[in-house]
């Protein structure tokens, strides 16, 4: 992607980037915002030369003190706080992380969609993987970041935000490793604020994921905020999160565990419960060809949703340890 053209749109908005270590990523991220744009990046105790390349880009560097854990969280919050400090009559920002491109037009769709309604506090876009063919994990990513259009409950990490409304409900969860957006879009939500996502192309992420291990990882981390924003918001009205974690613990902690009895007691006829996957990999596989025109991305999304749910169990699990032992929670990087 090339640098966007300024515009009346790019003006009159800030753009918060974070990374770690993102290299060439970076440069290219930083090449793809808008001419004059007013930046801000965040670094989280990168040793190559990442703070020196947003720098030259022209950007405001804040580097996070490393005496704290880093988050995204606590990024995006310096960032919006360093483009507060130095711009106080901006009133919108783009919050991008540093592995994605700005897709040319954005800028000035979101703008209008977010200026259109004054309850709207966030509008987000479509995200794709730069590689989507590189690695079954790349295409993954892919599927996941094609999201319906309209009011939304969540957001991703990129997003154009509208800064009062964030200030409003202190800014993103500083601590949490991961489920950061969901949860703040809920705090949003609950004062009444609102989260779109339309239909244009909004950035293009590089997850660089090649291995299966990465690809657990992830998952891992997924399991770690359900379970997480559960524990913050669960006793809601909205229930937040519940019915995700109520679907992990079922799938794979439940059914496994009753088959496992049932064939101590009856026998191999004791594992049929097990065949209730096939229900589950169905009903996956269903919902995504509604909106994925490709059956084998279709049949691909289903059956990683299945073997998912067992990596989700473990930052299940792994939340609920570090609760009982009051260990401070530590970032799981999949990179």
């Amino acid at each position: 992607m090339t640098s966007l053209p300024a515009s009346e749109s790019a003006r009159g908005v800030g753009v918060v980037v974070i990374g770690r270590n993102e290299g060439e990523r970076l440069r290219r991220c930083l090449a793809s915002l808008p001419a004059g744009a007013r930046v801000v990046y965040v670094d989280s105790g990168s040793t190559d030369g990442s703070t020196e390349a947003a720098a030259a880009a022209g950007a405001s560097v804040v580097r996070l003190d490393p005496s704290a854990p880093f988050t995204a969280a606590r990024g995006r919050n310096a960032g919006l706080e360093k483009l507060r400090a130095e711009h106080p009559e901006l009133e919108l920002a783009q919050l991008i992380d540093g592995d994605c491109l700005l897709a040319p037009g954005w800028l000035e769709a979101a703008v209008t969609e977010l200026r259109s309604d004054p309850k709207l506090a966030i509008v987000c876009g479509r995200r794709r993987e730069q590689k989507p063919d590189e690695t079954v994990y790349n295409r993954l990513c892919d599927i996941e970041w094609d999201g319906e259009p309209g009011d939304a409950t969540e957001c991703g990490g990129d997003s154009l935000v509208r800064i009062a409304a964030l200030a409003e409900v202190g800014g993103f969860r500083a601590t949490m490793i991961a489920g950061e957006e969901p949860e703040l879009c809920f705090r949003l939500r609950e004062r009444g604020w609102k989260i779109r996502r339309i239909a244009g192309e909004m950035t293009g992420h590089d997850a660089a994921i090649r291995r299966f291990r990465q690809w657990w990882l992830r998952q891992v981390r997924a399991g770690y905020a359900y379970a997480l924003c559960w524990w913050l918001h669960g006793a809601s009205p909205e229930r937040f999160r519940a019915r995700e974690l109520r679907s992990i613990l079922f799938w794979a902690g439940g059914l496994p565990a009753v088959a496992l009895v049932l064939a101590a007691r009856v026998g191999p006829w004791g594992l049929l419960p097990l065949a209730a996957y096939a229900v589950l990999y169905r009903r996956v596989r269903a919902a995504r060809l509604r909106r994925e025109p490709d059956p084998r991305h279709a049949r691909l999304d289903a059956a990683f949703c299945v073997l998912g749910k067992f990596a989700q169990l473990w930052g299940v699990t792994r939340f609920a340890w570090d609760r009982v032992t009051g260990k401070r929670e530590r970032l799981i990087e999949y990179k």
